[in-house]
């Protein structure tokens, strides 16, 4: 398939663009690069052979010209985490909420046939977990009003458009290409990397369940191939406390680290992990890199890429 990534030169969007050029497909790719490349130092997309169109999914007429041509989209692009949609909500609503308008109208305007949406399970933050798709939506955060309104939206659009789609919530996502983010398995292995105290905000009982980029990156390409629609939550159905996390990242960094006690920070879960059942069942998927291991890989990718 000739498939657009928007967002495709970050964190998840360049290891989605690598693991679709390995599948055979024709991979382009929508994204402000020179934004990128001021918070990452790299787009990530060095070597790939992918069509790139340079600009902001919060422009109508660029995403138009991205997605013309395409049989899917995957649409990654956004103001991702908590944290700073609480700090800049005005950007989070730009960019998550009218860019996702633009995409989807893009398509229906396109004709393409298939869309792969990138959700949260920050739209059921304030649920008891483990967190189905059968809880009621329970935000506390723009950042999770405006992924549901992705949901929502994608919904609406397909039932009167006539292409099909799927919104996967991702649970917290790391690995290969993460060393930029603001996301807390970043920041510890930046922090354990330099030898510096883990902030844990809160008790660090406060739980996540921690999902490999790989991972997802086999649940979008399933998810391109599949005749479902709907909503999936993507995780590994594991329980993993900060404080436990913080345990995890010392051991495979080899290092003892002090950890740095912060207050809470307001908009955050205090539980949640997933029941991915409906993806094992619809689309045969099922994590399977363990945290340990995802951990150790990934920090080794960091001290390889700091290293150059």
């Amino acid at each position: 398939m000739k498939v657009l990534i928007t967002g495709g030169a970050g964190f998840v969007g360049s290891n989605l663009a690598r693991a679709l050029l390995a599948s055979g497909h024709d991979v382009r790719v929508l994204d402000d690069f020179d934004a990128v490349r001021r918070v990452a130092g790299t787009t990530y997309l060095d070597g790939l052979d992918v069509r790139r169109t340079n600009g902001n999914i919060e422009d109508a007429a660029t995403v138009r010209r991205a997605v013309r041509g395409a049989d899917a989209v995957v649409h990654l692009a956004a103001m991702s985490g908590v944290a700073p949609s609480v700090e800049h909500p005005e950007r989070d609503f730009g960019v998550n909420v009218l860019g996702t308008f633009n995409v989807l109208d893009a398509v229906r305007r396109a004709g393409v046939a298939r869309v792969v949406l990138a959700s949260s399970g920050a739209v059921l933050a304030g649920a008891k977990p483990p967190l189905s798709e059968s809880i009621l939506p329970d935000v506390l955060s723009p950042y999770g009003a405006s992924k549901l309104y992705g949901e929502a939206a994608l919904q609406a659009f397909q039932s009167v458009y006539g292409f099909t789609g799927v919104a996967l919530r991702f649970s917290n996502v790391y690995g290969p290409n993460c060393d930029h983010k603001r996301s807390v398995v970043a920041e510890f292995l930046r922090r354990a990397l330099r030898r510096k105290p883990l902030v844990i905000y809160g008790n660090g009982r406060q739980t996540r369940d921690f999902l490999h980029v790989d991972d997802v990156c086999r649940a979008v390409g399933i998810s391109l191939r599949s005749p479902s629609t709907g909503v999936f939550q993507l995780g590994t159905g594991v329980e993993t406390s900060i404080a436990r996390l913080a345990n995890l990242v010392q051991k495979a960094a080899g290092t003892k680290l002090e950890i740095e006690r912060r207050p809470p920070r307001p908009g955050e879960a205090a539980r949640n992990f997933v029941d991915p059942s409906k993806a094992r069942r619809v689309l045969k998927w099922q994590a399977r890199i363990q945290l340990p291991d995802g951990l150790a890989s990934t920090l080794g990718w960091m001290r390889d890429r700091a290293g150059r």
